[in-house]
């Protein structure tokens, strides 16, 4: 199977040409420009994080949490 597999694997350039062909120029590259956007978007954001967990993993506590007058169970220090 593995061998199969090796066979029918493109270059880049072919595929992008194959589907420059198939979908035209301007699909295609918008395409290509929002899939660029929407790994970019979620390439590791930590806002949504609690401050516990920011805490585990070396981050400083968001200082917009800070300000806010909230109680978590997670923060008590045992």
């Amino acid at each position: 199977m593995r061998e199969t597999q090796l066979l029918v694997v493109d270059t880049l350039a072919t595929t992008v040409d194959d589907l420059f062909r198939k979908f035209g120029a301007r699909k295609t590259a918008r395409a290509l420009l929002l899939a660029l956007w929407r790994h970019r978007q979620m390439t590791n954001q930590v806002s949504h994080l609690s401050d516990r967990m920011r805490r585990d993993i070396g981050l400083p506590e968001n200082e917009d949490r800070l300000l806010e007058a909230r109680f978590s169970l997670w923060d008590l220090r045992l």
